[in-house]
């Protein structure tokens, strides 16, 4: 049993940069392959692993609960993509998902959703259970099936580094073409049935950057070598491809943060050359799809929350333009779902997801018809629509006290159809447990939108203890759904609460703009105001509030801890990005230089300046900091292990309290951590139990 945590020695490392010199003790944990640092991170997690020693009975509870709450041998609904419907499903005591698809039955479209074990004329296209024999991890990337069905290819990751290998499966006889290429992003076939379309990363940065074509021999088990069909050269942009709805199109697309660029070659003429469909413009976005021989356009070129807009595949130049839904202050037009007879506008409007019809048989302007949706806070977002041709619309619907539900609108009648709602074993009753909106003052006066959830026969006001959840950068919007295993805190009298903080997409482009680059400290003070508003309005005790991120949350989480440790009582830390000003220096790592567009470049010293201010790692200070369970990966792709790791080193050495500090590193993940289902459930349960702990809900 270790007693006593590590202390990670000191190498002095100096960074002169803009008059300042910043002092790294800790650099050489950068060195993944040396002894002493495997060593050290293994020290940790002994660490780690003998001050959870006493909490294990409760780890096997929680575990045991959340097994309990989850249908473990289930089936997803299945969708029509042109001959056969595909669905997955999983089976109890199997980690991983089994894919699956059945020929469309005439008259019979869709089928009735299958049983748990599958429908006994099923093919079986992947079972990632065998495909994970003698590995420590397993992911499966992308997947792409000929048009005539008879081709699947896919890509697999065995590492967690997220750089995954191309593979080819022949369906008519089983046989597979392994290892084909490697560092394979998206993937695409042409009408052809044999010509794939595939992006590339560069080796060193991880950058998606080429797109490559190769001709399958279907008759030799063949591919063509690699031709690089087009390639993006500058290090802001990623590229992927793709094809239009209408499977006419093969759309190549470069994008950064801030701007994009759809080049478009006929599906039929996989062998020509791409043709831009409108030059890329600085702060500009847009993405295309395609109907009758027009390009549909989501553009934000009159403002930042996009419009819609028509072009002629022949005349593409802006004059051509005919709008027909227009740009909206109020509106955030997230995505289109474009059809034959009708598109889907997929708008954010008050911070909320909406979906709007729009009929496209006599004219492309006309009004729309909005699903509806009960609930103050939820997720609403588009379900798998393969087929073009249709007069349906799958849409997936959940909240925080509505388990995962896949809904189909009909076109003739405007009606919703429930196709399935996720099954939750256990006895839970959903009556028991209440959601609120509410919003919070920020610093600034702005309203922070707040989502929460709690039991209602163990919510005393004041009392409580609390779990506040953010992430606030990217744009990205906290998706508000349900997840079984929160009941397990719900039940234990937790509140939980999500923070629509600036940085995050919630109330479109703007909100986004508000908590990035020179703005990015209202993602941390709008936090804050969310904390404090909460316990002044006795949704928690004072002194009972964990908080959790991961990633860029993870920042947040280290941002927050700095300039508010009495605040927060526990940290939760998932792959934090804390090592802001070495990390953004350093541009041979992956996502450095396409980053400069959402926190700054640190070669420029007003950006260096701004940055440094919150760094998480370069603020540590002599004094008292909450409890903290910080979690890493060694094989993580995107916030490298060696950041928390110097981060919880560099702590150590500063932090006056006696509050537990505890590293763990998943040696053998990623980014998002263990890649088995009942793996990742114990990570939860592991995450959780620390939280109850350490809050006095559950003595150890």
């Amino acid at each position: 049993m270790t007693s006593t945590f590590p202390i990670a020695r000191k190498e002095p490392h100096a960074i002169p940069i803009h008059g300042h010199t910043l002092q790294d003790d800790y650099a050489w944990l950068r060195e993944k392959e040396s002894p002493e640092t495997i060593a050290y991170l293994e020290a940790e997690n002994a660490y780690t692993h003998s001050v959870m020693e006493p909490a294990q009975p409760l780890i096997d509870t929680l575990y045991t609960e959340m097994l309990g709450h989850i249908l473990q041998t289930d089936v997803s609904v299945p969708y029509r993509d042109g001959r056969f419907e595909y669905y997955s499903r999983t089976q109890e005591g199997q980690q991983y998902a089994i894919y699956c698809r059945v020929p469309v039955q005439p008259g019979l479209t869709p089928r009735p959703l299958p049983p748990v074990t599958g429908f006994a004329d099923e093919e079986i296209l992947l079972d990632a259970n065998k495909l994970a024999e003698g590995e420590a991890f397993m992911s499966i990337g992308m997947t792409a099936v000929t048009d005539d069905g008879n081709w699947l290819a896919y890509s697999t990751d065995n590492t967690g580094f997220r750089q995954y290998t191309l593979h080819i499966k022949n369906l008519l006889t089983g046989e597979t073409m392994q290892r084909l290429a490697e560092r394979v992003g998206s993937i695409v076939w042409a009408t052809d049935n044999r010509t794939l379309f595939y992006s590339v990363e560069d080796e060193e940065t991880k950058r998606p950057y080429q797109i490559h074509r190769r001709s399958l021999d279907a008759s030799h088990l063949t591919l063509s070598p690699d031709e690089v069909a087009w390639e993006e050269p500058d290090e802001r942009f990623n590229v992927g491809v793709g094809r239009t709805r209408d499977g006419k199109f093969l759309i190549a697309e470069a994008a950064s943060h801030t701007t994009s660029e759809q080049w478009f070659l006929a599906a039929n003429d996989p062998s020509g050359s791409f043709q831009c469909i409108e030059p890329r413009r600085d702060n500009i976005e847009y993405y295309a799809d395609h109907r009758e021989g027009k390009f549909f356009l989501r553009i934000n070129d009159t403002g930042r929350n996009f419009r819609l807009v028509t072009a002629p595949v022949a005349l593409r130049g802006s004059e051509h333009w005919q709008e027909i839904l227009p740009h909206r202050e109020d509106v955030m037009l997230e995505d289109i779902d474009l059809f034959r007879d009708f598109y889907v506008a997929c708008e954010r409007f008050q911070g909320l997801p909406r979906l709007r019809i729009f009929d496209l048989a006599g004219q492309e302007k006309s009004s729309a018809r909005e699903i509806s949706f009960p609930e103050p806070t939820y997720t609403a977002a588009p379900g798998i629509n393969r087929e073009f041709d249709t007069a349906t619309y799958r849409y997936g619907y959940h909240s925080l006290v509505t388990p995962s539900s896949v809904f189909q609108y009909e076109l003739t009648t405007g009606k919703s159809t429930l196709l399935k709602q996720v099954e939750v074993p256990g006895g839970f009753d959903r009556a028991l447990y209440a959601s609120e909106r509410i919003f919070a003052t920020a610093s600034d006066g702005v309203q922070v939108p707040v989502s929460i959830v709690y039991r209602k026969d163990a919510f005393e006001r004041g009392k409580n203890p609390l779990y506040l959840y953010a992430y606030g950068s990217y744009g990205y919007s906290l998706p508000i759904g349900f997840n079984s295993n929160r009941l397990s805190l719900l039940d234990r009298g937790v509140v939980l609460a999500y923070a629509h903080i600036r940085g995050g997409g919630e109330m479109g482009k703007p909100w986004h703009d508000a908590g990035r680059m020179m703005q990015k400290l209202n993602t941390f003070t709008d936090f804050i105001a969310v904390a404090e508003h909460l316990v002044a309005n006795s949704y928690s005790a004072k002194d009972r509030v964990a908080i959790e991120g991961g990633s860029a949350g993870g920042l947040l989480m280290g941002a927050v801890a700095n300039m508010r440790p009495d605040l927060f009582r526990v940290v939760l830390s998932h792959v934090p990005f804390v090592d802001v000003i070495n990390t953004m220096l350093d541009a041979s790592l992956p996502l450095t230089v396409p980053e400069y567009e959402e926190w700054g470049n640190p070669n420029e010293q007003a950006a260096f300046e701004y940055m440094l201010a919150y760094s998480p790692y370069d603020n540590l200070a002599a004094k008292d900091y909450p409890a903290m369970l910080v979690k890493t990966s060694l094989n993580d792709s995107q916030v490298m292990y060696w950041e928390p790791a110097k981060y919880v080193a560099k702590l150590r050495t500063l932090k006056t309290d006696n509050n537990l500090l505890l590293l763990h590193t998943n040696m053998q993940a990623g980014h998002g951590g263990a890649s088995g289902r009942y793996d990742y459930l114990k990570e939860i349960a592991f995450d959780y139990a620390f939280l109850l702990w350490q809050l006095g809900v559950e003595k150890i």
